[in-house]
Formats: C-alpha cells, sequence, structure tokens
C-alpha cells in the first residue's frame, strides 16, 4: 500500500517493528503529556468563557482522534492558547451553541481541504505572518488574565482588546490582594522550576505548571485566602464531568446558520496553521524520522473539530508545547498521543471533586506566563533590523490582529505579503 494515498493514518506505519520498549516509552510519554495538559485545558477552557469540563473533553477526545487518524508521530492536540481570542468573541455574539456549530462547520472545512490535498499550501504562509498573529494572541492572553489575577469584579468582560483594558482599569481599585499574591506565587514559581529545569535534568520530569498548580492551590486552600475558586464559578457545570455526557447536536436556528461562515472559516485557518506548524516543528526535532503528511493531519484535525462538540467541546488544533513535551519525553508513534488522553480521562474522573477548589488566580498566572513565553518580544522590538517586507507583513498582522479581529489580522498579513511580493517581482 502506498503512501500517496489520500487517507493513511500515520498510526498504521508504526506497527512494524514496534516493540515493548517502544510502547514503554509512549506509555510513559503520555503520562507525563497527559499531567501537562490537564491545567492547561482548564484553563483554556476558563479564559475561553466556558466551562472546564469543554476544554478537558477536546483534550480527551481531540487528542485521542488526532492521534488515531492524523499524519504525524507524535502531534498532541487539545484546546490552544491561540483559540482563546476567537472562542470568546463567538461566543459573545454567536453563544456556547453557535461556537460548537461553528467549530463542526470548521472540521468540515478541514476535511475538505485534506481531501484536496490542500495541506502544502499551510506551508507557503509567511514566518512573519505567524509570528505576527501568535505575538498579537499573546497580547490579548496577557490582557484578559488580568481580571483573574487581580481577582477584580467585572460580571461581564467585553472582547475587544481595548474594551479589555478600558473596564478592567476601572474596577483596579477593588482588585483582590490575594488573588495577585496568587497569581504571583504562580508565576514566580514556574519561572524557578524552568531555571532550575535548565541545569537538573530530574527538574525536567515534572510540569512546571502541574507543580504550580498543586503547590499554590494547597496554600490557598490551607490558609483558607478568599479567592474565586472553579467551583464558586463552574461548581455545577464541573460536577457534571464525572458523568458521561450525552451526544448532541448544537441547537442552532437554520437562520443564524449564515453568520457563523465567517467564525468557522476562521477556525478552519487557525486549526489548519497551528496544527501544520506544530507538526513541522515536530518534524525538526526528529530529522530521522519520517516528515508528517500535512493533508492526513488535516483530515484528523477536521474529523477531531467535527466530533468534539457533540459533548460540548472546544475547538482543537496541535500544540506546540505539549508536542514537543511528547517528544522529548521519549514518544514516537501516536500511541503516545492516545495514552495522553486516557490519562487525562482517569485523573479528572478521579480528582474532579478536589479540581473545585483551584483558584482562578492560579490559572491565570498559569497562562499569564505561558503568554509571556508565547510572544516574540525581540523580534517585535527590533522589527527595524528586519527586512522591510518581514517587517511590514509582521507589523500589518500584529495591529489588525489587536485593533480588529485575528480574521482580520490573518487576511491582513495574506493581502499585505501578496502586494509586497509582486512589487518585488
Amino acid at each position: 500500500m502506498t503512501t500517496n494515498m489520500s487517507f493513511r493514518p500515520r498510526l498504521l506505519d508504526s506497527f512494524p517493528g514496534y516493540n515493548p520498549a517502544l510502547f514503554a516509552k509512549d506509555v510513559a510519554a503520555g503520562i507525563t503529556v497527559g499531567i501537562v495538559a490537564l491545567p492547561l485545558a482548564i484553563a483554556i477552557a476558563i479564559a475561553s468563557g466556558l466551562p472546564p469540563a469543554s476544554g478537558l473533553w477536546a483534550a480527551i477526545v481531540g487528542g485521542f482522534i488526532v492521534a488515531l487518524l492524523g499524519g504525524s508521530n507524535v502531534q498532541i492536540a487539545g484546546p490552544a492558547n491561540a483559540f482563546i481570542v476567537v472562542v470568546f468573541g463567538i461566543v459573545l455574539a454567536h453563544g456556547v451553541m453557535g461556537l460548537l456549530l461553528a467549530t463542526m462547520m470548521a472540521g468540515a472545512l478541514m476535511v475538505i481541504m485534506g481531501l484536496l490535498k490542500l495541506g502544502r499550501l499551510m506551508r507557503y504562509v509567511p514566518d512573519a505572518l505567524i509570528e505576527g498573529f501568535t505575538s498579537a494572541i499573546a497580547v490579548i492572553i496577557l490582557v484578559t488574565q488580568i481580571k483573574d489575577a487581580l481577582g477584580l469584579p467585572i460580571a461581564k468582560m467585553p472582547a475587544d482588546v481595548f474594551g479589555l483594558l478600558s473596564i478592567q482599569a476601572q474596577a483596579l481599585p477593588q482588585f483582590n490582594a490575594y488573588a495577585l499574591l496568587l497569581s504571583c506565587s504562580t508565576i514566580a514559581l514556574m519561572a524557578f522550576w524552568q531555571a532550575l529545569s535548565k541545569r537538573q535534568t530530574w527538574a525536567m520530569r515534572v510540569p512546571g505548571s502541574m507543580l504550580a498548580l498543586l503547590a499554590v492551590s494547597v496554600a490557598a486552600f490551607v490558609f483558607k485566602l478568599p479567592t474565586e475558586t472553579i467551583g464558586s464559578r463552574f461548581g455545577a457545570a464541573f460536577a457534571q464531568f464525572q458523568q458521561w455526557p450525552t451526544l448532541s447536536f448544537p441547537a442552532v436556528p437554520w437562520e443564524k446558520v449564515p453568520a457563523l461562515i465567517i467564525p468557522a472559516f476562521t477556525l478552519a485557518i487557525l486549526s489548519g496553521i497551528e496544527s501544520l506548524l506544530c507538526a513541522r516543528i515536530a518534524d525538526d526535532l526528529q530529522p530521522q524520522v519520517k516528515p508528517h503528511a500535512p493533508n492526513q493531519e488535516l483530515i484528523a484535525q477536521g474529523v477531531a473539530n467535527m466530533a468534539a462538540p457533540l459533548l460540548g467541546a472546544l475547538p482543537i488544533t496541535g500544540t506546540i508545547a505539549r508536542t514537543v513535551t511528547n517528544l522529548k519525553s521519549g514518544g514516537s508513534t501516536p500511541i503516545s498521543g492516545m495514552v495522553h488522553s486516557a490519562t487525562l480521562l482517569l485523573i479528572m474522573l478521579a480528582a474532579a471533586p478536589l479540581a473545585v477548589h483551584i483558584p482562578l488566580a492560579v490559572l491565570a498566572g498559569i497562562l499569564i506566563f505561558i503568554a509571556w513565553h508565547m510572544g516574540d518580544w525581540k523580534t517585535l522590538t527590533h522589527l527595524h533590523k528586519k527586512p522591510r517586507e518581514f517587517s511590514a507583513v509582521l507589523g500589518v498582522t500584529f495591529v489588525l490582529t489587536l485593533a480588529l479581529s485575528l480574521t482580520w489580522g490573518i487576511a491582513g498579513g495574506l493581502v499585505a505579503s501578496w502586494i509586497l511580493g509582486k512589487l518585488r517581482t
């Protein structure tokens, strides 16, 4: 059977030569990355304006389907920081049901793109555009987490960056000092552990985000610090995670479906770019292994995004931090991705009652730390030293994403790249 077929999961290519030693490494890596994914899935869901279970089911179902059907050896899929901004805006404009249907529509688009073999086109997306919207998303995540990091009493948050800054500035005198203490402690502990991991190999085996989540949450519980927790905001919704959800199609009136086309297109493009960029980075880290199959990966990501919303889950994409963690932990086949999903499921079925005590300020601290390392601040502050075309595309993408939306940022970056390319020729 040839590898030129339009549908051939990489899992099938992993069986020849597979042995108990490789399986043991995949299991160890899957457990490790599952532990890493746990706090991130919860934090991303809450930052997106949804209950924690939405992020957890995205990681469990999405991660398993992409590992089962995907075109990469080590790709770990789930909810991503890059989606927070888009998801939050879609929920505000169209509600949760609108988000779920838009995600399913995006999944269908991705499957079509994969079947039409458009995956290779994603490789031609300019690096400047990717860096521009990644840094813009990092800024937006930083801004959105101010509320929970400071414990600000804001009932409803606007979707735009400047509105967020304005309403949070007005509420600043009412900040909760305990929330600030918890978020700063989380950031400091993660920074310390990151520095220690660079000097001590044993420290690399313990994810800094999980360590900070446990240590700071336990301290907050023991000292009974008065801050908002997962339980106080999402208690009932989070408790439902211990019950197997029922499959249900998003209930959206047909007349509202056309308004979801643009959001679905945005989700499809963002998921495609993020997933294939992640797979490309994984290829670079293991040059001795067969490169990923971009069209197969698009199909798998599309199927995952069509299936997960039936359980109320967030949109899914390949995640760079978790994929690299999987690779560095010894994962070598899609089995590790499937173990990652099983690990998450087992942990949450057992630990859901304890998770309600996690302070939201701790999750905000985790996202702030990740967002800070997500942005390419050095490039942004040294654009004058870069080629003019690179600086222009990055600048247009960055500014439009912050001022308008990610859709406008991507579109503006592509148009700017095309115009400058034409002028150069």
